[in-house]
């Protein structure tokens, strides 16, 4: 009676689960390892139904339960490489995606999310085989083509605007892949160009850079930002003397907030990426983390700061408008705003190939003081490097009048 039982719980489930009713299903799946707490595909259903929900500490236990009970098993690979890469482990992911198509190579959800894992640990090149092979065992998947156009610009291949035109065409009732596909077209020169990044392509972006943010950053690209900043201030007469309600906008890491804590009696960051607040958290350094898109979270906090700064998080927006107003807002008379723009000439923005804005500083200066800002201060830098190019950029410190 309990084979059976068990048996018909985990059909309601996996049905429940098709539906979308994941807190359903989950509960059946846990009734069935109430009964057999060894059954293999309750454990691995059970550890996708909590990936979806969010639950990742479970998912991640559940596929390894599931695994350990029938190892090889290629679906159960496919979603543990899928829960691993959710938590950011992508070395770990991408060994799981090539051991389950080992068993299955022409599973094309396996091989995009290969694709995805690969880019998100920064090998582009090494993405764009799987990627290519998805789209072709699933020519209308436009997620598929959407990824293959990511990895086809990032690695400098040909073909980017194509996939990227493909993944557009099909993307139907799906407005946030739709969008992003827009996006990616305009920074190619095709279209129109927003006047911001779409939240969910930022969200995405440093979810997945989030686990090799610092190392990429201070190692490779030369980051210098956060302390260019901090220099600007002291330069300026603005002390690190810890009496400051400092906002760290677009926190990240915490790479900012580490520039930024000697200014702060208290110190919040906000980032629009759950992984990028994880590792902020982690240094231990803010009394408090937001996570939330700064265009929606900002206005809302009337005059609450006294510094607010903000470390590559405008080259993600085109229009400042909005953002100046939303930062003056927070700021009580006399509070300071200090951030950095990547630089470009004439226009008052221009959305690059890289995927990112370039501000004339004398138009978002301009900007400033019409949004109620007097500027104190402006400075041409360098804030990294980009495939062995410097980037040009300008910090501008302002107080509010």
């Amino acid at each position: 009676m309990a084979q059976a039982s068990a048996d018909d719980l985990l059909r309601d489930g996996a049905a429940r689960h098709a539906r979308g009713d994941l807190e359903s299903a989950a509960g059946l799946y846990r009734k069935v390892l109430a009964l057999r707490p060894d059954d293999a595909n309750a454990l691995n259903l059970l550890g996708v139904a909590c990936r979806q929900g969010g639950d990742l500490a479970a998912a991640l236990d559940m596929s390894e339960r599931a695994l350990a009970v029938r190892p090889g098993n290629p679906a159960f690979l496919g979603n543990r490489g899928a829960a691993l890469a959710e938590a950011g482990r992508f070395a770990e992911a991408v060994a799981c995606f090539r051991a389950s198509l080992a068993a299955r190579p022409d599973e094309p959800t396996t091989l995009r999310n290969l694709g995805q894992a690969l880019m998100a640990a920064g090998d582009a090149a090494g993405a764009v085989a799987p990627l290519r092979r998805a789209t072709e065992l699933a020519a209308g998947a436009a997620e598929a083509w959407l990824a293959l156009a990511h990895a086809l610009r990032e690695s400098g291949e040909a073909g980017a605007a194509e996939a990227a035109r493909r993944a557009l065409a099909l993307s139907g009732a799906a407005p946030k892949l739709a969008e992003g596909a827009r996006f990616l077209l305009a920074a190619l020169g095709e279209g129109e160009v927003p006047d911001r990044a779409p939240a969910d392509y930022v969200r995405t972006l440093f979810d997945g850079y989030a686990a090799r943010f610092d190392a990429d950053l201070e190692g490779r690209l030369g980051y210098r930002t956060p302390a260019l900043i901090a220099g600007l201030l002291q330069a300026n007469g603005v002390l690190p003397d810890g009496s400051r309600r400092v906002l760290d906008l677009g926190c990240g890491t915490g790479l900012s907030g580490v520039a930024l804590k000697p200014f702060a009696r208290r110190l919040v960051g906000l980032d629009l990426s759950p992984r990028m607040i994880a590792e902020a958290r982690r240094r231990g350094i803010y009394d408090t983390l937001e996570e939330a898109d700064l265009l929606d979270w900002l206005p809302r906090q009337r005059a609450c700061f006294d510094l607010i700064a903000a470390a590559d998080v405008l080259n993600y927006l085109g229009d400042l408008a909005p953002a100046m107003r939303a930062i003056a807002g927070a700021l009580p008379p006399g509070g300071l705003a200090a951030f950095s723009i990547e630089a470009g000439e004439g226009a008052p923005y221009a959305l690059g190939a890289g995927m990112r804005y370039r501000h004339d500083p004398a138009h978002a200066t301009a900007l400033a003081e019409a949004t109620g800002f007097a500027a104190i201060a402006q400075e041409r830098v360098t804030l990294r490097e980009e495939r062995g190019a410097p980037v040009a950029g300008a910090l501008i410190l302002l107080r509010r009048q």
